[in-house]
C-alpha cells in the first residue's frame, strides 16, 4: 500500500512550478560581471520573469535602464523592472515608465521605496511626486498596458499601525490596478500562509506570490531582514552557528534550509516561487533544479539556430 509520503507533491514532479528571480544593478564593472554571469547561469531555466531592483537617485535609475534594456536585447528573458516613488517629480517617474515601454518592457513591480534619509527615517513624499504605491500603479496603467507587480508583507511593512492597516494599503493597490503581489522574504511557511488566509478573508484575490531569499551569508540575511521587519526564527540561526569560518559547510547548510522551505511550500499546493537571488546563482540554480525545472535551450539562442537552418536551406 503507498504511503503518505508517496503522494507528497513534492516528490511527484507533476506540478506546473514557475518561478521568477530578482536581480539588482551592479555599481561597478566587477558586480556587473557577476550579474551577467548569474543571468547566463539561470537563463536557461526560463523563469516566469526577472525583475531588477530600483532605487531613488538618476545613478541607479540609469543602471536598472541599461540592465533591463540589455536583458531584452540581448536575452530571451522577460525582465521586470523595478520603479518607486522616492526623490522624483511624476513627470520624471512617466518619463522612466514611457522609456520601458519604448524599451519592450512590458512588467514593472511598483514600490513606494524607501525614504530618501535611509530606512529608520520618516518617508516624505516628493513635492509634485506620487504620495504612495497605489498612486504609482494608477499612474504606470495610463501610460500604458503594463502588468505591475507590487509589494506584500506578511509580517507587515515596518512602518504599517498595524497588519490589518497593511493589507488595507495592499487592497488600495489592487484596486489601483496592480496584477498581483510578491512578499517581503520569510522564514516561516506558517506566518506566509496565514497572511494568504488573512488577505483572501479581505477580499483581494490577486496572486500572493512567496518571496524567498536563499540564505547566502547568514549575518548579511540577518541584517536585512532587521531592516526589513522579516523574523528570524532561532533554530534558523542554530543551524549556521559555528560556520562564519566554514564557507563549504555553509554551503552546504543554506541549500538544504532552501530546499527544506520550497518543498514544504510545494506540498501546502504553492506553485510560483519568487527568488531573490542577491546577483548569486548557484544557490537559486539547485533549487529550482529540486523544484523540476531543467535548464533549456534559451529562446534568443534557438531562434538563431533555426533562421540558420533556414539560411541553409535556401543556399541549398
Amino acid at each position: 500500500m503507498p504511503t503518505a509520503s508517496q503522494h507528497r507533491a513534492s516528490r511527484d514532479g507533476y506540478r506546473p512550478i514557475r518561478v521568477s528571480i530578482e536581480f539588482f544593478p551592479p555599481k561597478t564593472d566587477e558586480m556587473e560581471q557577476i550579474l551577467w554571469k548569474s543571468i547566463e547561469r539561470l537563463a536557461p531555466l526560463q523563469p516566469k520573469f526577472v525583475s531588477v531592483t530600483y532605487g531613488a537617485g538618476g545613478s541607479t535609475r540609469e543602471r536598472t535602464h541599461n540592465t533591463v534594456a540589455r536583458m531584452v536585447r540581448e536575452t530571451g528573458l522577460k525582465p521586470a523592472a523595478h520603479l518607486t516613488c522616492v526623490d522624483a517629480t511624476r513627470d520624471e517617474i512617466d518619463a522612466v515608465v514611457q522609456s520601458y515601454w519604448d524599451a519592450g518592457v512590458r512588467h514593472i513591480v511598483a514600490l513606494r521605496g524607501d525614504p530618501a534619509d535611509g530606512v529608520g527615517n520618516a518617508y516624505r513624499p516628493h513635492p509634485g511626486g506620487y504620495a504612495q504605491t497605489s498612486d504609482l500603479v494608477a499612474g504606470i496603467k495610463r501610460i500604458g498596458d503594463f502588468k505591475v507587480s507590487v509589494s506584500a508583507y506578511p509580517e507587515k511593512h515596518p512602518e504599517a499601525a498595524s497588519l490589518d492597516a497593511d493589507i488595507d494599503a495592499l487592497k488600495a493597490k489592487v484596486d489601483a490596478g496592480a496584477d498581483q503581489a510578491i512578499t517581503q522574504f520569510f522564514f516561516e511557511n506558517d506566518i506566509y500562509l496565514r497572511y494568504v488566509d488573512k488577505v483572501r478573508a479581505a477580499g483581494i484575490d490577486i496572486p500572493i506570490i512567496p518571496g524567498i531569499l536563499p540564505v547566502q551569508n547568514f549575518k548579511q540575511s540577518a541584517n536585512f531582514a532587521r531592516r526589513t521587519g522579516a523574523s528570524v526564527p532561532y533554530w534558523l540561526a542554530a543551524r549556521f552557528e559555528g560556520l562564519e569560518n566554514d564557507p563549504d559547510t555553509r554551503r552546504l547548510v543554506a541549500a538544504a534550509v532552501a530546499a527544506e522551505q520550497v518543498l514544504d511550500l510545494v506540498d501546502q499546493g504553492i506553485n510560483d516561487f519568487h527568488f531573490y537571488s542577491m546577483n548569486r546563482s548557484d544557490l537559486v540554480y539547485a533549487i529550482c533544479h529540486l523544484l523540476g525545472l531543467r535548464a533549456q535551450a534559451p529562446k534568443v539562442e534557438a531562434a538563431k539556430v533555426e533562421a540558420a537552418k533556414v539560411e541553409a536551406a535556401k543556399a541549398a
